[in-house]
């Protein structure tokens, strides 16, 4: 059984392998488990790390809409992947979660735009008021990518990610989303792009100077929804959605 730093070293070691569109985040044990979409359940060794499944290509039975008790229509399952072609309703997760690694599959259509937030609170209209984003974008395609501050893997609106780690549209994105205390860590295609400090004087400042400053318990939730933005235009594709909660 793996444990703490094992643990994160062998899902980047994992998710360094993956090439888009062919070799998914998680590795087939045995290649036959896998969906020509690349859609794959959990293996032995990762439940026994203490991973599970969010999506795993056949039910969205662990999540429901924003502010909704089922699950919002738009969203629909196709061949082992969970994706919207327009703007839909936010989903996030029933459970909540406070120490974490997230890891999944993601692409966008040409010019598409979405994030992945964690530890939401319902407290507001909107998610991305309460918890911090982690950005999906097509950088070459939409105007956000103009600003690292705005482009794929981003925190968005306080912490830059580096340019040319996410693939064009259309090709298969992995993330890796660590939350650790106040630690957090965004990691895309096997390479770490950020880390920051929810609470800092530097996160403060940050959250000061941006939009957000307005909402009071912005990234104040020690645990939280996670949720996955629908709420933009375009085609948002998702896959192999696990998590490993840290004691």
């Amino acid at each position: 059984m793996m444990h703490g730093v094992a643990a994160r070293a062998a899902i980047i070691s994992e998710l360094a392998l993956a090439v888009a569109g062919c070799a998914p985040a998680w590795n087939c044990v045995p290649a036959a488990s896998c969906t020509a979409s690349g859609a794959m359940p959990l293996t032995a060794e990762q439940s026994a790390a203490g991973w599970r499944s969010l999506f795993d290509g056949t039910t969205t039975s662990a999540w429901r809409g924003y502010h909704e008790k089922t699950f919002p229509a738009g969203w629909h399952i196709v061949d082992g992947i969970l994706t919207k072609t327009g703007s839909v309703n936010d989903i996030i997760t029933k459970d909540q979660f406070g120490n974490f690694e997230l890891a999944l599959d993601w692409k966008l259509g040409p010019g598409g735009n979405s994030g992945v937030f964690y530890r939401g609170t319902e407290e507001y209209d909107h998610i991305y008021w309460s918890a911090p984003e982690y950005q999906l974008l097509d950088d070459a395609g939409h105007p956000d990518g103009k600003s690292r501050l705005t482009a794929a893997g981003a925190a968005y609106g306080l912490y830059p990610a580096p340019a040319g780690v996410v693939k064009p549209a259309g090709q298969w994105n992995s993330t890796l989303i660590v939350v650790n205390g106040n630690n957090v860590q965004h990691w895309m295609n096997g390479q770490k792009l950020l880390e920051y400090d929810l609470g800092s004087p530097d996160w403060e400042a940050k959250v000061k100077a941006s939009k957000f400053n307005v909402y009071p318990h912005y990234g104040r939730a020690s645990r939280g929804y996670i949720g996955i933005q629908g709420d933009h235009d375009g085609t948002l594709s998702i896959r192999n959605v696990r998590i490993r909660e840290i004691k």
